[in-house]
């Protein structure tokens, strides 16, 4: 069981918009932020940005109740200027009902977000 993830950003306050956008989708908000790092959370603060050096291609797959909020992550992720890295949809080849949308962030994480339910 994982308690909490951290990834390095270049930009924290950009960062910030962006992932504040993406994750509202989620029901999550930062919950924790001094000026070099930002937890997000529902109810406690679990995922986490701070400045530094980016350390390259992290993966980071956010689970949602339904297909509604891939879409809502995905469309706010964008807007905000990270870039596509798969549309969502179906990936069966992860299981018959996975369903999920990837963005990279502004240093290159890989952010997904995952449905397990059926439609």
């Amino acid at each position: 069981m994982i308690d909490h993830i951290g990834i390095k950003v270049t930009d924290l306050a950009k960062s910030r918009e962006l992932y504040a956008a993406g994750l509202a989708a989620l029901g999550m908000k930062p919950l924790y932020e001094t000026e070099q790092a930002i937890g997000f959370g529902v109810d406690h603060p679990f995922f986490w940005l701070s400045a530094g050096p980016a350390s390259g291609s992290t993966h980071v797959a956010f689970d949602c109740a339904d297909r509604r909020a891939v879409h809502a992550l995905y469309a706010a992720a964008l807007e905000q200027g990270a870039t596509d890295n798969g549309a969502p949809g179906l990936r069966p080849h992860y299981g018959e009902n996975y369903y999920a949308a990837y963005v990279h962030d502004y240093d290159g994480n890989n952010i997904e977000v995952v449905c397990r339910a059926p439609a």
